[in-house]
């Protein structure tokens, strides 16, 4: 494929572009697609690629395996998917590049099980000893894997796992082993002076000794980038253990000269990525915008004209910020998969992901109701009960690849709803007032109430972990509780306006008015109902979560009767 014919990463279509250049309907005009993975496929499917389709992302093993990290292997997914309803096997993998060196102590890293923790809740020095060293030779900080890779990789698998998507999990260290890499380290090296030329276009400090692999000490173990001597037949190179720069600090080597073989070291990243794409077929790759610039154009000028390889189609997709923020693992702005699948469902994740990526977009956990309604919204333009022709179509096409299965009979509680349910403790109170607000009736299915009130608790989550104003709980027993005369009647006065059948709105309203009209303090009338209802003195909007809930249950709690 030459220059000319290359697509520019960045004019790839996606779900906001009108057509897709190349995808032509029966009448030879430009097809439009409302689904951006669509577009994708086509692209793909226009290299004729031979069953499997490879379709690839990767990341380094280098701290948390949070949300971010995720991004390549869900957009791939959609892919995937889109590829496998046309008729065609897909391999979808990920790639661990985990004969890196550690470069530096990562300030938090995850559990087994996903949780963030601090380095003080594991063996840190585990990590610290081997500044240096490969992923796959340092220990596993909790003692599970056999390496820190591993126990990275895992994380990752695990995710896809929880959200249905059938990735391969593959590790760079492994392909160096068994030999897969071999042909690509010899070539690079075969071809060093045009390995010097490419790369010398994109990065400084490429002189005439430089060489593109980098061994691994087989004395301390570090990897090195001081290769003196090539020997092709052999297969071999021979190093000094001069240390490596990381992040402008010094890894220090320890003197060693030695022999390394095409299997003992690595690639430096720019020609490894692009020797990806050819051992493995790659035909799509999705990646962020950091590499769009840099590592892109470089790896597709060291596929073409230093390996010999086809360089893949790209996606490159905009990163999401998180609460306004960057994702920064060393500023604790993260969060993990399993973090994330306690506040929502996985289809509500799947839909964030499923949206245009060439947009930015803000994962704000403070407003998650909103991202909730967002998919609930869309949820029901797919069964066609929004009139929003571009939602609608945009739903039809990619609703069924969101959901694991398409069910027209399910409910969604509304999310900040089922905040207020989540204060309440008893279960079947929880269903009585949903079916009070009318979201089940007699001919619910059983399964539907029962899915639907799993967002409760989801919601609940959500509440705790910002402590916003659905963080309380409904006192199901009257609390002990006193109060003066005027108090007391004022209760009364409004038990009256909500046994009349008014809203939460008015109620909110009314309870100002019944304050005033018994010359009490609002706030000093606001406590009061805070305590019959929470036996707290601070609450959510009160007079709105009050409409919430059962009618006969608020007017019996403001009467004071057990």
């Amino acid at each position: 494929m030459s220059a000319d014919d290359r697509r520019d990463p960045h004019t790839l279509p996606t779900g906001d572009d009108a057509s897709e250049p190349g995808a032509e309907d029966g009448e030879g005009e430009p097809t439009h697609h409302a689904f951006w993975a669509d577009a994708v496929a086509d692209a793909v499917e226009a290299r004729d690629p031979d069953d499997p389709v490879v379709i690839k992302g990767g990341v380094s093993p280098s701290g948390v395996a949070h949300l971010g990290n995720f991004n390549e292997i869900i957009r791939g997914y959609f892919v995937a998917e889109v590829l496998r309803e046309r008729g065609h096997e897909v391999r979808q993998v990920f790639t661990s590049d985990d004969k890196d060196p550690l470069r530096k102590v990562p300030r938090k890293l995850a559990d087994p099980d996903g949780n963030i923790v601090g380095l003080g809740e594991v063996d840190a020095g585990a990590l610290g000893r081997n500044l240096g060293k490969p992923y796959t030779d340092i220990p596993d900080p909790f003692g599970e894997k056999e390496s820190y890779a591993a126990h990275f990789a895992s994380l990752l698998k695990a995710d896809a796992d929880r959200l249905g998507v059938p990735v391969e999990m593959v590790s760079n260290t492994d392909l160096y082993a068994d030999g897969t890499f071999e042909p690509v380290v010899r070539k690079a090296l075969e071809r060093v002076d045009d390995a010097r030329e490419v790369l010398g276009q994109y990065q400084d400090k490429v002189d005439e000794t430089y060489v593109p692999f980098n061994p691994v000490c087989a004395e301390c173990g570090k990897v090195t980038e001081a290769v003196t001597a090539v020997d092709l037949e052999a297969g071999t190179v021979e190093y000094e253990c001069t240390g490596m720069e990381a992040g402008g600090n010094e890894i220090e080597g320890c003197g060693h000269a030695g022999t390394a073989t095409f299997r003992e070291g690595k690639l430096p990243w720019r020609f490894e990525w692009p020797g990806q794409w050819g051992v493995l077929g790659v035909d799509f790759e999705p990646f962020g915008k950091d590499h769009a610039e840099g590592s892109w154009p470089s790896g597709v000028d060291i596929a073409e004209n230093v390996l010999d390889v086809e360089p893949p189609v790209p996606m490159v997709y905009e990163w999401f910020t998180l609460n306004g923020e960057a994702l920064s693992s060393s500023a604790g702005n993260i969060v993990t998969v399993p973090e994330i699948l306690d506040l929502l469902e996985p289809e509500v994740l799947r839909y964030f992901f499923a949206l245009d990526p060439k947009k930015a977009r803000d994962l704000n956990l403070e407003r998650l109701d909103q991202l909730v309604d967002r998919f609930d919204r869309f949820e029901r333009a797919y069964f066609g009960e929004v009139d929003d022709e571009e939602l609608t179509r945009f739903a039809e096409r990619a609703y069924p690849f969101v959901v694991e299965e398409v069910r027209e009979e399910r409910v969604r509680l509304p999310y900040t709803f089922a905040a207020v349910l989540g204060m309440v403790e008893d279960l079947d109170f929880r269903e009585q007032l949903a079916r009070d607000e009318g979201h089940f009736d007699a001919d619910t299915p059983d399964w539907a109430v029962a899915d639907a009130l799993k967002r409760v608790e989801k919601a609940r989550a959500w509440a705790e972990r910002m402590d916003n104003e659905y963080n309380y709980r409904l006192q199901t027993e009257l609390p002990a509780a006193e109060f003066d005369a005027d108090v007391a009647a004022a209760l009364d006065d409004l038990a009256d306006f909500v046994a009349a059948g008014h809203d939460g709105e008015a109620i909110q309203g009314e309870m100002y008015e019944t304050a005033r009209r018994h010359d009490i303090e609002v706030s000093d009338f606001f406590a009061a109902g805070y305590r019959l209802f929470f036996d707290e003195t601070q609450g959510p909007r009160l007079g709105e979560f009050l409409g919430e809930l059962e009618t006969d249950f608020v007017v019996e709690r403001l009467r004071r009767e057990a």
